[in-house]
């Protein structure tokens, strides 16, 4: 396999979990680098807090999206001292875009830490605890879906299809009763699971958008570059190579869904017959073996797991 061949994608929240990282991190000094890096541009020891937890302060959104951002990091850095292969396209799941980001050249690591930390402090103010929520729904059409938000927000409140992650995979989110009525009529419609999510916050709706606004006034200042490594945005599952546009972007995604089949789809046009997940977890290997079989999927959040993507 040659470099035109591979793709890297990185997962978002949801991935997180007490003890991830520490077989490879024991293999791999850089790891550990990469984290002390981090944790003294946020002031805190992002080590100790994957390694003994608790869970329940991983979760916390300003705490989970800069972990997961340096997770991923931390592991292209292993792959980078290990493979001489350079991928040719990168790709993240919603935060994950800016880990992308980051292993592109477009921003600068300790200024991303910052920037996710942040965002994740937006994300979790703009709608009060308790009045978001978010669903899984499986097994039915995308516009079919659509059309019962939009009858579910008509009756009161906001509901929208945020994540578009594999065909009949769609996650839905908006105000707590206008997805509990999203969730009876998909029932009724003959979805094969329609599931409330455990987060504290409606992601990618645009209730979101306030803190949207408080991100693009973060990122004014920031520098961004134009990638090293063309990375397909979210939003539109297109690369964009304009630093300003890609701020842009950033700002737009968090009140936009996330089109990762579309993401996928552009990824496997370019040719790319492998993808390697970046970050903790094999969510999104699942998801991308559901979208086009033809794709082969590694993880490298372990030893082995790395050894088997060395092996391509």
């Amino acid at each position: 396999m040659n470099s035109a061949q591979l793709a890297f994608v990185f997962p978002g929240q949801g991935s997180q979990k007490v003890g991830m990282l520490a077989d490879i991190a024991a293999a791999y000094p850089i790891v550990s680098d990469t984290f002390s890096e981090a944790s003294d541009a946020l002031g805190y020891d992002m080590w100790s807090l994957i390694q003994a937890g608790p869970q329940e302060e991983l979760n916390l959104t300003e705490k989970t999206q800069p972990i997961l951002l340096t997770s991923s990091v931390a592991l292209w850095r292993v792959w980078q001292q290990r493979s001489g292969l350079k991928p040719s396209v990168l790709a993240g799941h919603s935060l994950g875009e800016f880990s992308a980001l980051v292993c592109a050249d477009a921003l600068n690591f300790t200024d991303a830490v910052k920037l996710v930390r942040a965002r994740g402090q937006f994300m979790q103010t703009a709608v009060p605890v308790g009045e978001g929520a978010m669903a899984a729904v499986l097994g039915m059409d995308d516009e079919q879906l659509i059309q019962i938000c939009r009858e579910a927000s008509a009756q009161g409140g906001v509901v929208e299809a945020v994540n578009f992650n594999s065909p009949g995979q769609v996650v839905i989110a908006g105000t707590v009763a206008a997805v509990d009525k999203a969730i009876e009529l998909c029932k009724a419609a003959g979805s094969k699971r329609a599931l409330p999510l455990p987060v504290s916050a409606p992601f990618h709706t645009s209730l979101m958008r306030p803190a949207g606004e408080k991100l693009r006034a973060a990122m004014a200042d920031l520098n961004f570059s134009t990638p090293s490594i063309p990375v397909v945005h979210n939003v539109n599952a297109k690369p964009e190579s304009d630093p300003e546009k890609i701020k842009t972007i950033l700002f737009e995604q968090i009140f936009s869904p996330v089109l990762w089949s579309d993401c996928v789809a552009y990824i496997a046009q370019q040719g790319i017959t492998t993808a390697v997940e970046c970050g903790p977890g094999k969510v999104l290997g699942g998801l991308i073996k559901r979208i086009d079989k033809s794709v082969n999927c590694f993880s490298i959040e372990d030893s082995a797991g790395l050894d088997a993507a060395l092996s391509i």
